[in-house]
């Protein structure tokens, strides 16, 4: 999240996004369609959560091509390696952005 955060920073997304993105399905700083691609990160990423046929189409009405689609999944999809990678090599925050305490 560190390094996303703070290129996200630099290439125009608002500091009230990061603040909110816990609270993404409810915030105002997101859009339908950001609001969509993270549902559907949050649902590849959890294992206690599945992206079902209902929603998939709800994806591809929302990306529009199948291009639209795989790339959104690609990118989670990376995402979730370099997590997992670099929780096994032990990397931790470079502090490239200030981000909120985690509470747990």
């Amino acid at each position: 999240m560190d390094i996303n955060a703070s290129g996200g920073l630099h290439s125009g997304l608002s500091q009230q996004h990061i603040d909110e993105l816990e609270s993404y399905a409810t915030s105002e700083a997101f859009s339908e369609r950001e609001r969509v691609a993270l549902e559907y990160a949050e649902r590849i990423t959890m294992s206690d959560q599945d992206v079902d046929e209902a929603f998939f189409e709800v994806v591809q009405r929302e990306f529009g091509t199948p291009a639209a689609v795989v790339e959104l999944t690609a990118i989670v999809a990376f995402e979730n390696f370099r997590s997992k990678f670099n929780h096994a090599l032990l990397v931790d925050s470079n502090g490239f952005c200030v981000l909120p305490r985690q509470e747990g």
